[in-house]
């Protein structure tokens, strides 16, 4: 039985759905820089702007156990795409440990405001 209090609101839900729309999407772009060239550093713009969105990720997951686990990518020495795709897979990972913990067995989000995942009509 989860907490009510340890629960999400539904406004984070929100954010958490849109963070990780955002995040699959550079995912799926920085896994065909992958493939293409592995070991090519990325460059200063494309670190700050998936740092953008992890940074923020990072923020949100601060109460959960693997955020020691997530780090951001290092503008100074600039990460290799392969690199990139193993540390957004750690973040994507965090996230699926997330949405795991707090939806029902039906994939419905259990939430402060609805704490047993309820279909609402």
């Amino acid at each position: 039985m989860t907490k009510t209090n340890s629960l999400p609101t539904d406004e984070q839900v929100e954010k958490f759905q849109m963070l990780n729309q955002l995040a699959d999407s550079i995912y799926t772009e920085m896994k065909e820089f992958s493939k293409k060239k592995p070991d090519d550093a990325l460059n200063p713009f494309k670190v700050k702007n998936v740092n953008r969105v992890l940074t923020q990720l990072k923020d949100f997951l601060k109460n959960e156990p693997t955020v020691n686990f997530l780090d951001l990518l290092d503008d100074e020495t600039l990460p290799t795409n392969s690199d990139a795709i193993l540390i957004i897979g750690q973040f994507q990972a965090s996230m699926n440990n997330f949405r795991n913990k707090n939806t029902n067995q039906y994939r419905r989000w259990k939430t402060i405001e609805n704490p047993d995942g309820k279909s609402r009509n």
